[in-house]
C-alpha cells in the first residue's frame, strides 16, 4: 500500500490570516492544530512517490519533511494558491541538475508558462488530458465547476482494484461533473467553511453542509475534507457522519488496495491487523 499524506489543508488564503485575530487564527498561531498550509498531498509508496499541487508554502512544506528534492507534481490547475511554489521548485531543479517533471491537463500547462515562462529549462512538461500513470496510480482528470473562479480539474486515482479522487477546488457539480464521484473508496473534497453565507455567484468552493450532502449522493467508503479556511476549528465537534473527516496537516492514511468485508472496528478504528488493503491510519 501507499501512504498518502495531507502536507496542506488550508484554502488559497491558509490559516491564520495574517490580519484576522478571530480564535482559529490565533490558536494556529499559538498550538497550531489549525495551522494550515495551501491545499497540497503526497503519494508515496514502493512505486514512488508525487504530489498534487505545489502552492507558495512549498518550501514549508519540503523543510517540515526533510525533504530536498521532488520528482513529480501534478497540477489541479493554475491559480496562485496550487502553482505558487512551482518557480521554488525549479529553482531546486536548477541547482540540483535535475528534472522535475509537470503533469497537468494542457490548457493548465499553457497558463502555468504564460506565469512562468521559465519553467521549462528547468522542467518536463506533461500533459495528462488522457491520462497518465504516475507511481503505479491510473490518473484520469476531468474539468469541475469552481463557481466564481472559472474551473479546476480533479484527479480519479486507481491502483490494485482501489479508486479515490481528488478534488480540492469545486463546487454544485452538474451531474456529468459528478459521474466519476460514484464507486469511490475516498473522496477527498475541498471544504471552504462549514455554512458559508455569502451570496452563491461569489462562491468558489463547497461548504461542509453541501459536501455532506454530496457524500450521500455519490456514496464513497470514506470522505477527507480539505482547502479549509479559517472558519473551520478543529477544536470543535462537528458530529461528522462515520467515515468522514478534516484533514489535519500531517494526516497519513494508507491508500491502494481494499479493506477486508466484515472487519469489526475498535473504538473507531479498524484493527491495524486486520487489514488486507484500504485506507487507515498510518
Amino acid at each position: 500500500m501507499d501512504r498518502l499524506i495531507f502536507l496542506g489543508t488550508g484554502d488559497a488564503m491558509g490559516v491564520p490570516r495574517v490580519y484576522c485575530d478571530c480564535e482559529v487564527c490565533t490558536e494556529a498561531r499559538t498550538t497550531g492544530v489549525n495551522r494550515r498550509f495551501r491545499s497540497s498531498v503526497v503519494v508515496e509508496g514502493a512505486d514512488g512517490s508525487f504530489f498534487i499541487d505545489c502552492g507558495p508554502d512549498f518550501v514549508t512544506m519540503m523543510e517540515s519533511r526533510g525533504q530536498r528534492f521532488i520528482e513529480r507534481i501534478l497540477v489541479t490547475h493554475a491559480h496562485f494558491d496550487h502553482i505558487g511554489g512551482l518557480p521554488e521548485w525549479a529553482d531546486a531543479c536548477r541547482w540540483m541538475n535535475k528534472k522535475g517533471q509537470l503533469y497537468a491537463p494542457q490548457e493548465v500547462l499553457d497558463v502555468i508558462l504564460r506565469q512562468y515562462p521559465w519553467l521549462d529549462r528547468n522542467l518536463n512538461l506533461h500533459t495528462v488530458d488522457h491520462g497518465v500513470i504516475l507511481a503505479g496510480w491510473d490518473i484520469t482528470g476531468w474539468k469541475v465547476f469552481h463557481g466564481k473562479n472559472g474551473y479546476s480539474y480533479a484527479y480519479r486515482l486507481e491502483k490494485n482494484g482501489y479508486v479515490w479522487v481528488y478534488c480540492s477546488d469545486a463546487i454544485a457539480l452538474p451531474t456529468e461533473q459528478k459521474l466519476p464521484l460514484y464507486e469511490l473508496d475516498l473522496l477527498v473534497l475541498g471544504t471552504s467553511f462549514y455554512h458559508e453565507e455569502a451570496e452563491f455567484s461569489t462562491r468558489s468552493v463547497y461548504d461542509v453542509t453541501e459536501a455532506l450532502e454530496l457524500i450521500s449522493e455519490v456514496g464513497p467508503k470514506q470522505s477527507i475534507f480539505t482547502h479549509m479556511s479559517h472558519d473551520i476549528d478543529l477544536r470543535r465537534k462537528y458530529n461528522l457522519p462515520d467515515r468522514v473527516e478534516f484533514a489535519e496537516t500531517g494526516l497519513e492514511r494508507w491508500v491502494g488496495g481494499k479493506i477486508s468485508k466484515n472487519i469489526p472496528e475498535v473504538d473507531g478504528n479498524i484493527e491495524a491487523n486486520q487489514v488486507e488493503f484500504g485506507i487507515d491510519e498510518v
